[in-house]
Protein backbone atom coordinates (compact mmCIF):
# COMPACT_ATOMS: atom_id res chain seq x y z
CA UNK A 1 0.00 0.00 0.00
CA UNK A 2 1.31 3.46 -0.89
CA UNK A 3 2.34 5.57 2.13
CA UNK A 4 -0.09 8.39 1.25
CA UNK A 5 -2.95 5.89 1.15
CA UNK A 6 -1.81 4.52 4.51
CA UNK A 7 -1.89 8.07 5.91
CA UNK A 8 -5.37 8.69 4.53
CA UNK A 9 -6.69 5.40 5.89
CA UNK A 10 -5.21 6.24 9.31
CA UNK A 11 -7.11 9.52 9.31
CA UNK A 12 -10.34 7.75 8.39
CA UNK A 13 -9.86 5.38 11.31
CA UNK A 14 -9.72 8.27 13.79
CA UNK A 15 -12.89 9.84 12.32
CA UNK A 16 -15.58 7.34 13.31
CA UNK A 17 -18.48 9.62 12.33
CA UNK A 18 -18.47 8.54 8.67
CA UNK A 19 -21.35 6.33 7.58
CA UNK A 20 -20.17 2.75 7.24
CA UNK A 21 -21.94 2.23 3.91
CA UNK A 22 -20.48 5.35 2.23
CA UNK A 23 -17.08 6.26 0.88
CA UNK A 24 -16.20 9.59 2.52
CA UNK A 25 -15.41 12.60 0.39
CA UNK A 26 -11.93 14.08 0.82
CA UNK A 27 -11.17 17.81 0.73
CA UNK A 28 -7.52 18.90 0.92
CA UNK A 29 -6.87 22.63 1.37
CA UNK A 30 -3.18 23.47 0.99
CA UNK A 31 -1.74 26.93 1.68
CA UNK A 32 1.52 27.99 0.00
CA UNK A 33 4.26 29.13 2.42
CA UNK A 34 1.88 29.54 5.36
CA UNK A 35 3.68 29.62 8.72
CA UNK A 36 2.82 27.49 11.73
CA UNK A 37 1.86 30.56 13.77
CA UNK A 38 -0.07 32.41 11.07
CA UNK A 39 -3.58 31.35 12.08
CA UNK A 40 -5.47 31.97 15.27
CA UNK A 41 -5.67 28.44 16.64
CA UNK A 42 -1.86 28.27 16.67
CA UNK A 43 -1.50 31.59 18.48
CA UNK A 44 -1.15 33.82 15.43
CA UNK A 45 -2.19 37.47 15.12
CA UNK A 46 -4.41 37.03 12.04
CA UNK A 47 -8.15 36.58 12.50
CA UNK A 48 -9.08 33.13 11.18
CA UNK A 49 -12.46 32.28 12.76
CA UNK A 50 -13.32 29.58 10.21
CA UNK A 51 -10.05 27.69 10.61
CA UNK A 52 -10.18 28.10 14.38
CA UNK A 53 -13.67 26.56 14.46
CA UNK A 54 -12.56 23.76 12.13
CA UNK A 55 -9.62 22.99 14.44
CA UNK A 56 -11.79 23.09 17.55
CA UNK A 57 -14.21 20.57 16.06
CA UNK A 58 -11.58 18.25 14.61
CA UNK A 59 -7.99 17.14 15.10
CA UNK A 60 -5.29 19.84 15.40
CA UNK A 61 -1.80 18.59 14.62
CA UNK A 62 1.10 20.24 16.43
CA UNK A 63 3.98 18.20 14.99
CA UNK A 64 3.67 17.49 11.28
CA UNK A 65 6.74 17.43 9.03
CA UNK A 66 6.87 18.58 5.42
CA UNK A 67 8.65 16.42 2.89
CA UNK A 68 10.87 19.33 1.76
CA UNK A 69 11.46 23.04 2.53
CA UNK A 70 10.32 24.32 -0.89
CA UNK A 71 7.24 24.08 -3.11
CA UNK A 72 7.65 21.45 -5.83
CA UNK A 73 9.31 18.65 -3.83
CA UNK A 74 7.03 19.13 -0.82
CA UNK A 75 3.98 18.79 -3.11
CA UNK A 76 5.43 15.72 -4.79
CA UNK A 77 5.86 14.09 -1.40
CA UNK A 78 2.40 15.15 -0.23
CA UNK A 79 0.59 13.76 -3.27
CA UNK A 80 2.55 10.51 -3.54
CA UNK A 81 3.70 9.76 0.00
CA UNK A 82 7.16 9.15 -1.48
CA UNK A 83 10.49 10.85 -0.98
CA UNK A 84 10.46 13.65 -3.54
CA UNK A 85 13.76 12.54 -5.10
CA UNK A 86 12.32 9.08 -5.80
CA UNK A 87 9.30 10.84 -7.31
CA UNK A 88 11.54 12.75 -9.74
CA UNK A 89 11.38 16.22 -8.18
CA UNK A 90 14.74 17.36 -6.81
CA UNK A 91 14.12 21.07 -6.30
CA UNK A 92 11.80 23.92 -7.23
CA UNK A 93 10.64 23.72 -10.84
CA UNK A 94 11.42 26.86 -12.82
CA UNK A 95 12.36 27.95 -16.32
CA UNK A 96 15.93 26.70 -15.95
CA UNK A 97 14.97 23.29 -14.59
CA UNK A 98 11.76 22.65 -16.49
CA UNK A 99 12.80 19.18 -17.67
CA UNK A 100 12.33 17.95 -14.12
CA UNK A 101 8.79 16.94 -13.17
CA UNK A 102 6.77 14.47 -11.14
CA UNK A 103 7.40 11.14 -12.81
CA UNK A 104 4.49 9.77 -14.79
CA UNK A 105 5.18 6.38 -13.22
CA UNK A 106 4.33 7.73 -9.74
CA UNK A 107 0.91 7.09 -8.21
CA UNK A 108 -0.80 10.06 -6.59
CA UNK A 109 -3.58 10.29 -4.05
CA UNK A 110 -5.86 11.40 -6.89
CA UNK A 111 -5.06 8.28 -8.93
CA UNK A 112 -5.70 5.98 -5.97
CA UNK A 113 -9.07 7.56 -5.24
CA UNK A 114 -10.06 7.80 -8.90
CA UNK A 115 -9.49 4.06 -9.20
CA UNK A 116 -11.80 3.68 -6.20
CA UNK A 117 -14.60 5.50 -8.01
CA UNK A 118 -14.00 9.05 -6.83
CA UNK A 119 -14.50 12.20 -8.90
CA UNK A 120 -11.33 14.27 -8.64
CA UNK A 121 -10.54 17.96 -9.14
CA UNK A 122 -7.56 20.29 -8.69
CA UNK A 123 -8.07 24.03 -8.15
CA UNK A 124 -4.95 26.13 -7.66
CA UNK A 125 -1.20 25.84 -8.10
CA UNK A 126 0.22 22.68 -9.71
CA UNK A 127 4.04 23.18 -9.79
CA UNK A 128 4.87 19.54 -10.47
CA UNK A 129 5.54 20.00 -14.17
CA UNK A 130 5.51 22.88 -16.63
CA UNK A 131 2.47 22.18 -18.86
CA UNK A 132 2.93 25.38 -20.89
CA UNK A 133 4.68 26.40 -24.11
CA UNK A 134 4.31 22.91 -25.62
CA UNK A 135 6.52 21.26 -23.01
CA UNK A 136 6.09 17.56 -22.53
CA UNK A 137 5.47 17.76 -18.79
CA UNK A 138 2.63 16.04 -16.96
CA UNK A 139 -0.49 17.98 -16.09
CA UNK A 140 -2.86 17.24 -13.20
CA UNK A 141 -4.99 15.29 -15.70
CA UNK A 142 -2.12 12.82 -16.14
CA UNK A 143 -1.96 12.26 -12.39
CA UNK A 144 -5.55 11.41 -11.65
CA UNK A 145 -7.47 14.69 -11.72
CA UNK A 146 -10.62 14.69 -13.86
CA UNK A 147 -10.74 18.48 -13.86
CA UNK A 148 -8.22 21.20 -13.09
CA UNK A 149 -8.17 24.97 -12.96
CA UNK A 150 -5.32 27.17 -11.84
CA UNK A 151 -1.75 28.27 -12.44
CA UNK A 152 1.00 25.85 -13.50
CA UNK A 153 3.69 27.10 -11.09
CA UNK A 154 4.37 29.74 -8.43
CA UNK A 155 2.76 33.14 -8.78
CA UNK A 156 6.14 34.93 -8.95
CA UNK A 157 7.31 33.13 -12.07
CA UNK A 158 7.10 34.56 -15.61
CA UNK A 159 7.81 38.16 -14.72
CA UNK A 160 8.25 41.24 -16.89
CA UNK A 161 9.82 43.94 -14.74
CA UNK A 162 10.26 47.58 -15.77
CA UNK A 163 13.81 48.82 -16.28
CA UNK A 164 15.54 49.67 -13.03
CA UNK A 165 13.16 47.69 -10.82
CA UNK A 166 14.78 44.90 -8.84
CA UNK A 167 12.89 41.64 -8.65
CA UNK A 168 12.82 41.74 -4.85
CA UNK A 169 11.24 45.22 -4.90
CA UNK A 170 8.50 43.93 -7.17
CA UNK A 171 7.49 41.38 -4.53
CA UNK A 172 6.69 44.17 -2.11
CA UNK A 173 4.96 46.45 -4.61
CA UNK A 174 3.06 43.97 -6.77
CA UNK A 175 1.42 45.17 -9.94
CA UNK A 176 -0.55 42.81 -12.15
CA UNK A 177 1.48 43.76 -15.23
CA UNK A 178 4.77 42.61 -13.63
CA UNK A 179 3.68 39.00 -13.35
CA UNK A 180 2.88 37.02 -16.49
CA UNK A 181 1.59 33.82 -14.92
CA UNK A 182 -0.98 32.00 -17.11
CA UNK A 183 -4.32 30.69 -15.92
CA UNK A 184 -5.29 27.26 -17.27
CA UNK A 185 -8.54 25.32 -17.37
CA UNK A 186 -7.87 21.65 -18.06
CA UNK A 187 -5.42 21.76 -20.98
CA UNK A 188 -6.24 25.27 -22.20
CA UNK A 189 -4.51 28.52 -21.22
CA UNK A 190 -7.17 31.22 -21.29
CA UNK A 191 -5.71 34.19 -19.39
CA UNK A 192 -2.23 35.74 -19.21
CA UNK A 193 -1.32 37.57 -17.14
CA UNK A 194 -3.60 36.22 -14.45
CA UNK A 195 -5.32 38.86 -12.34
CA UNK A 196 -3.96 37.58 -9.04
CA UNK A 197 -6.25 39.75 -6.93
CA UNK A 198 -9.04 37.38 -8.04
CA UNK A 199 -7.31 34.02 -7.66
CA UNK A 200 -8.44 33.04 -4.17
CA UNK A 201 -12.03 33.92 -5.02
CA UNK A 202 -11.97 32.12 -8.38
CA UNK A 203 -10.44 28.97 -6.92
CA UNK A 204 -13.15 29.04 -4.29
CA UNK A 205 -15.97 29.50 -6.79
CA UNK A 206 -14.65 26.58 -8.85
CA UNK A 207 -14.38 24.40 -5.74
CA UNK A 208 -17.92 25.21 -4.61
CA UNK A 209 -19.28 24.48 -8.10
CA UNK A 210 -17.46 21.13 -8.08
CA UNK A 211 -19.03 20.20 -4.74
CA UNK A 212 -22.48 21.13 -6.03
CA UNK A 213 -21.99 19.07 -9.21
CA UNK A 214 -20.61 16.05 -7.34
CA UNK A 215 -22.87 16.03 -4.30
CA UNK A 216 -23.70 12.40 -4.92
CA UNK A 217 -19.98 11.64 -4.53
CA UNK A 218 -17.62 10.34 -3.57
CA UNK A 219 -15.07 12.99 -4.55
CA UNK A 220 -11.57 14.33 -3.91
CA UNK A 221 -11.28 18.11 -3.97
CA UNK A 222 -7.67 19.34 -3.88
CA UNK A 223 -7.32 23.11 -3.47
CA UNK A 224 -3.65 24.17 -3.30
CA UNK A 225 -3.78 27.95 -2.92
CA UNK A 226 -1.22 30.14 -4.72
CA UNK A 227 -0.66 32.27 -1.63
CA UNK A 228 0.61 33.46 0.84
CA UNK A 229 3.59 32.78 -1.45
CA UNK A 230 4.88 36.20 -2.58
CA UNK A 231 3.88 38.40 -4.33
CA UNK A 232 0.84 38.94 -2.15
CA UNK A 233 -2.54 39.86 -3.62
CA UNK A 234 -5.92 40.20 -1.96
CA UNK A 235 -9.28 41.16 -3.42
CA UNK A 236 -10.75 44.59 -2.76
CA UNK A 237 -13.04 43.09 -0.13
CA UNK A 238 -10.10 41.93 1.99
CA UNK A 239 -7.30 44.37 1.15
CA UNK A 240 -6.25 46.63 4.04
CA UNK A 241 -8.64 44.88 6.42
CA UNK A 242 -6.16 42.96 8.58
CA UNK A 243 -4.05 44.39 11.39
CA UNK A 244 -1.21 42.17 10.05
CA UNK A 245 -0.88 44.07 6.75
CA UNK A 246 -1.19 42.56 3.29
CA UNK A 247 0.02 39.19 4.60
CA UNK A 248 -2.86 39.16 7.05
CA UNK A 249 -5.28 40.25 4.31
CA UNK A 250 -4.27 37.22 2.24
CA UNK A 251 -4.69 34.81 5.17
CA UNK A 252 -8.07 36.24 6.07
CA UNK A 253 -9.25 35.74 2.48
CA UNK A 254 -8.04 32.14 2.56
CA UNK A 255 -9.96 31.69 5.83
CA UNK A 256 -13.04 33.06 4.03
CA UNK A 257 -12.40 30.57 1.22
CA UNK A 258 -12.34 27.66 3.67
CA UNK A 259 -15.65 28.92 5.03
CA UNK A 260 -17.21 28.88 1.56
CA UNK A 261 -16.09 25.30 0.99
CA UNK A 262 -17.42 24.17 4.37
CA UNK A 263 -20.71 25.98 3.75
CA UNK A 264 -21.10 24.16 0.42
CA UNK A 265 -20.56 20.84 2.19
CA UNK A 266 -23.19 21.77 4.80
CA UNK A 267 -25.64 23.02 2.18
CA UNK A 268 -25.46 19.72 0.31
CA UNK A 269 -25.66 17.53 3.39
CA UNK A 270 -22.07 16.33 3.00
CA UNK A 271 -20.38 17.68 6.12
CA UNK A 272 -20.74 14.46 8.11
CA UNK A 273 -19.36 12.35 5.27
CA UNK A 274 -16.34 14.45 4.30
CA UNK A 275 -12.79 14.45 5.60
CA UNK A 276 -11.40 18.02 5.45
CA UNK A 277 -7.65 18.56 5.75
CA UNK A 278 -6.10 22.04 5.94
CA UNK A 279 -2.32 22.32 5.91
CA UNK A 280 0.67 24.21 4.47
CA UNK A 281 3.24 22.95 1.99
CA UNK A 282 6.54 23.84 3.66
CA UNK A 283 6.32 26.88 5.95
CA UNK A 284 7.14 30.57 5.47
CA UNK A 285 9.65 32.20 3.12
CA UNK A 286 11.29 34.20 5.91
CA UNK A 287 13.45 36.37 3.61
CA UNK A 288 10.42 38.55 2.94
CA UNK A 289 9.94 39.99 6.41
CA UNK A 290 6.40 41.19 7.00
CA UNK A 291 5.37 39.62 3.69
CA UNK A 292 6.20 36.21 5.18
CA UNK A 293 4.78 34.18 7.99
CA UNK A 294 6.04 32.95 11.33
CA UNK A 295 7.31 29.54 12.40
Amino acid sequence: MKPILTFLCSLLLVCPGFAKDKQPNVVVLLADDLGYRDIGCYGGPVKTPVLDKLAAGGVRFTDFHSGAPVCSPSRATFLTGRNHIRAGVYSVLNEQRHRMHLLRSETTLAEVLKDAGYGTAHFGKWHLGMPVNNRDNPTPAEHGFDYWFGIPYSNDMDWNLPDGLENRTAYFEPEIDYWQVPLIRNETEFERPTDQTTLTRRYTEEAVAFIEANRDGPFLLYLPHSMPHVPLFASDEFREQSTAGIYGDVIEEIDWSVGQVLAALDRNGLAEDTLVIFTSDNGPWLNFGNHAGST
